[in-house]
């Protein structure tokens, strides 16, 4: 099977995807491809696995241990108020989880729902060139963590 998530994982493992922050145990740190919330990553797993239930106990720990430092470091770097977590698998049956940075400059309305809500056609797309600077701080909070 070959989903979106495989084949970003592919690419990350080529040294070709633009939007890798780092590699971690479980996997690699993503930049969204929409910047809608300033930080919003992935965490995705490699090898690629259907979901969270498909990893041995001590794979999920890691898993989301890693996930929990990608917060921590979202967290540091962005000045956001909390971290929103969310494991899906509808679209793409393979596991992967968003990490969204949640800020108190967000709009009420938007703030206090699920980021699904936000207009995801119209946000700023990843930019390498606009984006790095962030991208290499994550990465070194990361490594602190």
């Amino acid at each position: 099977m070959s989903t979106l998530i495989h084949r970003r994982v592919e690419d990350a493992r080529q040294g070709i995807n633009p939007a890798v922050i780092c590699r971690v145990s479980s996997g690699w740190v993503v930049l969204g491809d929409v910047q809608f919330l300033q930080g919003y990553s992935l965490l995705l797993p490699d090898p690629v696995v259907p979901s969270l239930n498909d990893l041995t106990m001590a794979q999920r720990i890691t898993f989301l241990q890693d996930m929990t430092v990608l917060g921590d470091a979202l967290l540091e770097v962005t000045n956001a108020i909390r971290i929103n977590y969310e494991i899906l698998g509808n679209r793409e049956a393979a596991l992967h989880a968003h990490v969204f940075p949640r800020f108190a400059t967000e709009p009420d309305e938007r703030r206090q729902k699920p980021v699904w809500f936000y207009d995801w056609q119209t946000a700023p797309p990843f930019d390498l060139k606009q984006n790095q600077a962030l991208m290499s701080k994550i990465a070194a909070a990361i490594k602190q963590h």
